[in-house]
């Protein structure tokens, strides 16, 4: 079940992703980003008065009151926002090839986190499944080295990765109190921080949404939902199984990314992607099987 719900997860962020980036190309990404974050709210908070999980615990009695959903959802939204400027900084370089696989790896934090914090203990086979879902991820967001590695985009691309990884780690904390709960707080200090860029916007004279029109509320309706639902699915599999196997398979929301982008966009996937999807496949099959 775990594993399942892990990798609906990804299915689910890699489309929005896919999306949310055909959007950016048009629209300023803070605007896309701000929107659709606003419609995961409304979702959340939909779910919550429907399932009456607001009664979950709030606060723990863990250092700061981590035993709780409050301040781990908290934290994983700002971990999480944080980690989208450091990603659309890098891609505005133009160095895709390098930005989009270095953070993909950010599933290598909580992995960490779940083996030498957690105690997390797997077999040989599951380490193996592991360490090829986890290289297919990076492979299939098609890494480019043939023409260097850049400074900047390396170093946006890291600081990516360790935010996304932190928000990771808080989205489990706060999913042992209750996943949805720490979705909700998660996605309500991001829209947050959202309505503070808007408004700053407003007052050095840009357009409120960023030139977004009547005709893509469907679209950013969807990846609002979309989202939202990839990171309730992922909490809810590290409570149902091992963190660190759900973290692995959680990541392999590149894969959905570029085939959609195969598909609808009939972009070339280049050889290195291919191999990496075939050493995802290899993963997902032994973390299943065993």
């Amino acid at each position: 079940m775990a594993s399942l719900l892990a990798l609906l997860s990804s299915a689910l962020w890699g489309t929005a992703d896919f999306f949310a980036g055909k959007l950016s190309k048009k629209f300023p990404a803070i605007a896309v980003l701000g929107i659709n974050q606003a419609f995961g709210l409304f979702t959340g908070v939909t779910l919550v008065l429907i399932t009456g999980d607001w009664g979950a615990q709030a606060l723990g009695e863990g250092l700061f009151g981590m035993g709780g959903y409050l301040i781990p959802g908290i934290l994983a939204g700002f971990s999480g926002y944080a980690g989208l400027i450091c990603l659309y900084a890098g891609l505005s370089t133009g160095r895709m090839g390098v930005v989009s696989p270095i953070s993909s790896l950010s599933a290598l934090i909580p992995l960490g986190y779940a083996l030498f914090y957690k105690g997390d203990q797997l077999s040989l086979l599951l380490t193996i499944g592991v360490v090829a879902a986890t290289l297919g991820g990076f492979l299939a967001s098609g890494p480019e080295v043939s023409q260097g590695l850049p400074l900047k985009p390396i170093a946006l691309a890291l600081g990516a990765a360790v935010f996304f990884g932190s928000a990771l780690i808080f989205m489990s904390i706060g999913s042992e109190s209750s996943a949805l709960m720490t979705m909700t707080t998660m996605r309500t200090a991001t829209l947050i921080i959202g309505v503070g860029i808007f408004l700053y916007n407003i007052k050095k004279g840009g357009r409120a949404f960023g030139g977004i029109g009547k005709k893509e509320i469907p679209l950013l309706i969807f990846i609002g939902i979309a989202d939202f639902a990839a990171n309730l699915l992922l909490g809810v599999a590290t409570t149902k199984g091992l963190v660190s196997l759900a973290m692995v398979l959680g990541s392999l929301y590149p894969i959905a990314t570029a085939l959609l982008a195969y598909k609808l966009l009939h972009e070339r996937l280049h050889r290195v992607q291919y191999v990496g999807i075939a050493f995802a496949v290899f993963g997902v099959a032994l973390i299943s099987a065993f």
